[in-house]
């Protein structure tokens, strides 16, 4: 993983002392609540119902054992002995005491993390692949890029106060799993007709209140113009973009209101004043960050046999099976560790947990972890023969059920328990879902589904895209969840369709009871939820819910 140099380490420190100073001038009443805004955003820090919230950086879902050592430290230091892994990738802390939190970005700083961009108007933390580097159906490394683009747009001058915020992923491998198509921008690896890699960029994607599709622009970006066609991209936007209403303020408002052929022409008109400027890229540029994604020192003599003995274990063979996926170097797996127990809220993980999935990434997998948009934490490379020994570890933790990929694998935003912009609770909603599903033999009938909850339109929880989503909305006063059949990602990215009418807290579990039992009726053999769905539509499970319901 990227490594920072003397420069990187002056500039975090002295943004730290930086924020220190604004912070005691707001709590000595010298800078008013207005003007303190702008500056604690930047610096990650967030007021919720509460407590702040301060969402620290984790660019592209890497993580040291190290750093997740001192993000368990900080949280019993300066929180409640817990933290929280973000829709993305990012790791937030949900009790800080404002006045605590310069010292704990200095902490931080220690270990080569901040908080600098997490919020605010800004080009927020660059996503990436939590498989990247080690994944078989990788066309290229994407964290390279999704590097450069970090180090280039981090207190870019130009870019410092967009009209909204702004968020990048990068795609390197042939299946998507970071949702590319719902960015502001979507950097796709792809190879040209000479088998050259490069670009596909998509542009003016998103969820929240507008849920949009992004549009591919350039089919084929080579790879040294990367920067400087993103810079076109954000000089438009910055020049063109709506500041006079945030709810019209994002790119995707701008593309749609000027139509796709109109925006890619003035991005590729703004380009040409760009290419072959100093901001591109050089292949020195792209090996010297290339060098720090390197793959590890792999055992070559790793046992290949599949010796693993299986079948002796039904709950270690389930958990092979959901929450371990192939890597690219024979003998290898990469373990998925899902933060999705029962009773536990979604993405939140404990001070002992940290500490011990920091022993078990350096007992087995180079010291290094990663977070997942689906907020889980991944062990990227595991020997397979040392998998057994790593599950004992984790079930003893409560770290191992394996429910990866199914419904009881919950995306979910931390809602009105927490967020002041909160319709409605969700953590209370996955519960409820998450008790009726517990059964591992339900689990594996139903199969690989998707469920997703947001408490309000800003879609933290990535509602629109979950095969299953769920949406907490406002009535009268009182809280009520819409449901949405049929979202995805990668070629098949979709935006969920409303069921109906909304349902009462009490309601929703039973609701989706109803709809996976459908599923079970209609499907065909090896039909997956999603795969029904698209044959069947959602009319039959509108008209089994609301025949009952409504």
């Amino acid at each position: 993983m990227y490594q920072y140099n003397e420069f990187d380490r002056q500039l975090v420190k002295e943004r730290v002392d930086q924020f220190r100073d604004q912070t005691q001038r707001f709590l000595d009443g010298e800078l008013s609540e207005s003007e303190f805004l702008p500056l604690r955003l930047q610096n990650g820090l967030y007021i919720q119902r509460m407590a702040p919230l301060l969402r620290v950086a984790v660019p592209y879902g890497a993580l040291s054992s190290t750093q997740l050592r001192k993000l368990a430290d900080i949280s019993r230091k300066y929180d409640k002995g817990y933290g929280h892994i973000s829709t993305r990738q990012n790791f937030q802390f949900n009790w800080p005491a404002l006045a605590d939190v310069p010292e704990i970005l200095n902490e931080l700083a220690d270990v080569e993390m901040h908080a600098i961009q997490t919020s605010g108007s800004c080009v927020r933390s660059i996503t990436a692949d939590p498989f990247s580097g080690v994944t078989p159906d990788e066309i290229e490394d994407a964290r390279p890029y999704a590097e450069i683009l970090r180090q280039w747009s981090t207190l870019h001058p130009e870019f410092a106060y967009l009209p909204r915020k702004f968020k990048i992923a990068v795609c390197g491998s042939e299946s998507d799993r970071t949702a590319v198509h719902f960015h502001d921008i979507g950097i796709v690896m792809t190879k040209d007709e000479n088998g050259e890699t490069g670009f596909e960029i998509l542009v003016g994607g998103g969820l929240g209140r507008t849920p949009v599709i992004g549009t591919s622009i350039r089919k084929f970006l080579p790879k040294q113009h990367l920067l400087t066609y993103v810079e076109a991209i954000l000089r438009i936007y910055n020049q063109l973009g709506r500041r006079d209403n945030k709810y019209k303020a994002r790119i995707k408002i701008l593309v749609r209101a000027l139509g796709a052929e109109k925006f890619t022409e003035m991005v590729e008109q703004e380009w040409q004043h760009l290419k072959d400027t100093p901001s591109t890229l050089t292949e020195a540029e792209i090996s010297r960050v290339s060098a720090f994604f390197k793959p590890p020192e792999y055992n070559l003599n790793a046992d290949t046999s599949k010796s693993i003995q299986l079948n002796e274990n039904k709950e270690f063979s389930r958990w092979y099976s959901n929450n371990t996926r192939r890597h690219r170097q024979p003998g290898y797996r990469s373990v998925v560790i899902s933060l999705k127990g029962t009773g536990t809220p979604p993405g939140d993980i404990s001070d002992y947990q940290m500490e011990l999935l920091a022993d078990l990434a350096e007992q087995f997998s180079f010291s290094e972890l990663r977070t997942s948009r689906e907020q889980n934490l991944v062990l990227p490379d595991v020997e397979e023969s040392q998998l057994f020994e790593v599950w004992q570890a984790l079930k003893s933790n409560g770290l191992a059920t394996a429910n990866i990929g199914t419904i009881n694998d919950i995306t979910c935003c931390p809602g009105g328990d927490y967020c002041s912009l909160a319709n409605a609770k969700s953590i209370p909603i996955a519960e409820d879902i998450q008790r009726i599903f517990e059964s591992p033999e339900t689990l594996d009938e139903l199969g690989e589904i998707d469920l997703k909850v947001s408490g309000c339109m800003n879609a933290c929880g990535h509602h629109h895209i979950g095969h299953i989503g769920i949406l907490g909305v406002d009535k009268k006063g009182k809280e009520f969840y819409q449901v949405s059949l049929g979202g995805g990602v990668g070629e098949s990215a979709a935006i969920a369709k409303i069921l109906g009418p909304s349902f009462s807290q009490s309601e929703v579990a039973g609701v989706i009871k109803q709809i996976t039992d459908l599923y079970l009726e209609l499907r065909t053999p090896e039909e997956r939820f999603i795969d029904t769905l698209d044959r069947t539509g959602i009319e039959p499970f509108k008209e089994k819910i609301y025949a009952k319901t409504h």
